[in-house]
């Protein structure tokens, strides 16, 4: 390897590595803050809270990588050619193309790796987080109890006009709707007031209740027992009951249920199930086709005309004078059948119309999971080449205009690849080019750059409209 090209990739990855580290940082962050739904208020340690964020951090490497390689050779060429070292590279017969070989091998590398992160690690990634995501949600939160509102508390249901005193431990008006072991509401429990004996985070919950009634459903053997005797009512001055809240949150967070979602599949899985989702939807349309057929009759309907109607010799009125009969209530009937017929078959089609939108969704989600795979190598290459380009048109390095350039460029991939992939979700466009429109829109204006950062020229040359304009306004000023 020739020093140059040492010294440029020297330069290079230094910038890459702490730039993807401080954007790795920034979305971790938000990502903490998206779930912090999920997170908050269910007494998890530190170590689970760190163990999901790393589980779901391989998610952001195919939005921060190129992100990473825009800004990171952006800054490096921009820099470069602000100090005035292209320039002595092209005074020695070394032109920007050379200078951008060794790099441009290092990101033909990275795109090679990144294809191997995406099927790898980032399924593995997706598995755990996913599943440690649906093991949190089980959790029980520590219980709070909100005034106004019914709190799910097991078996029971809690609700409480107001909360006052001390740590609002002292409850107004409490009612609480429990379930017997037939899973179903049948005691009432009601008491002018309340007190929390116990912290909401314990094992168990003391609940002191005064001033109130028990009311419970008797299931009688018969109905006649059960309208004589409904319900029984307990008055009480003082009621305590005793809550486990221990089994709640006794949750195997490491359990994996959750295996097969497109998400956690590598690329030769992800082709498996998509072959056999297409052959299964193939066969769900051609099994309604041939059912709604032969229910509707439909391709059994002939035109017929009353004059062809030979009468039967047992029954000498045309059957089908019903509809040309000129009462009304007849005529009606029919209509109102054949109404009511077709608006049957309308909300069967519209039924059926959703699932097979569903089902073909989840083929589409598949697709693009699986061109996702192969598009990241492509799009780090094209936005170097971009990043690389412009650094040296604009001849800036830093943290200023680069990073203002790079946060277009690439919001712009970013939201052209989002809305295609949208679109395609619901079959508007085709899976194949809603994951690869972004990366087939940048690759034009990436050679288009490189090509006028290898001629030196700017980033518009606008003098093919400007000096004929020049010229023309210079011929009239003369004139006069």
């Amino acid at each position: 390897m020739k020093i140059i090209d040492r010294y440029i990739i020297s330069q290079y990855l230094r910038r890459l590595v702490s730039i993807f580290g401080i954007c790795m940082l920034i979305f971790i962050v938000q990502t903490f803050w998206l779930f912090i739904d999920d997170l908050a208020g269910k007494g998890l340690d530190f170590e689970t809270i760190f163990k999901f964020l790393i589980y779901y951090s391989p998610k952001l490497i195919p939005i921060v990588l190129p992100l990473s390689v825009l800004l990171a050779s952006l800054m490096t060429f921009g820099d470069l050619a602000e100090n005035y070292e292209f320039a002595a590279m092209k005074s020695t017969g070394i032109s920007l193309i050379r200078c951008m070989s060794g790099l441009f091998l290092v990101h033909i590398m990275i795109g090679v790796g990144s294809y191997y992160f995406s099927n790898h690690v980032i399924p593995y990634g997706e598995l755990k987080s996913y599943n440690l995501r649906r093991n949190l949600a089980k959790l029980k939160p520590a219980i709070a109890i909100r005034e106004g509102i019914f709190n799910d508390l097991g078996q029971m249901n809690i609700k409480v006009k107001r909360k006052y005193g001390f740590e609002q431990r002292l409850l107004e008006d409490v009612i609480i709707h429990e379930k017997t072991t037939d899973h179903k509401n049948r005691i009432v429990i009601k008491a002018k007031r309340g007190e929390l004996k116990s912290k909401t985070t314990d094992a168990t919950l003391q609940l002191v209740l005064y001033d109130g009634n028990r009311y419970e459903e008797i299931i009688g053997k018969d109905y006649q027992e059960k309208l004589r005797l409904p319900h029984a009512k307990v008055h009480f001055e003082k009621y305590v009951m005793n809550i486990d809240l221990s089994k709640f949150n006794n949750i195997d967070l490491n359990e994996e249920n959750y295996t097969s979602t497109f998400r956690m599949q590598k690329v030769n899985q992800l082709q498996v199930s998509i072959d056999s989702l297409e052959r299964d939807f193939r066969e769900q349309k051609r099994v309604f086709s041939d059912n709604f057929n032969k229910k509707h009759y439909t391709s059994q309907i002939k035109t017929v005309k009353i004059q062809e109607y030979e009468p039967d010799s047992l029954i000498t009125a045309n059957l089908l004078n019903i509809v040309e009969n000129k009462t009304k209530w007849r005529r009606r009937q029919s209509i109102n059948n054949a109404i009511t017929d077709v608006k049957s078959i309308l909300r069967s089609l519209e039924n059926k119309k959703r699932t097979f939108f569903i089902y073909q969704k989840l083929i589409n989600l598949h697709k693009i999971t699986l061109f996702d795979r192969f598009t990241i190598i492509f799009a780090c290459i094209f936005l170097f080449l971009i990043g690389a380009s412009l650094g040296a048109i604009i001849k800036k390095g830093g943290l200023g205009l680069p990073m203002v350039l790079s946060v277009l460029i690439f919001l712009s991939y970013h939201y052209i690849g989002i809305f295609g992939k949208n679109a395609a979700e619901d079959n508007s466009v085709t899976p194949y080019l809603a994951s690869w429109i972004s990366t087939i829109i940048i690759a034009p204006f990436a050679f288009y750059l490189t090509r006028r950062a290898s001629y030196d020229e700017g980033f518009v040359n606008l003098d093919f409209l400007f000096i004929p304009l020049k010229h023309f306004f210079k011929k009239i000023s003369s004139s006069k």
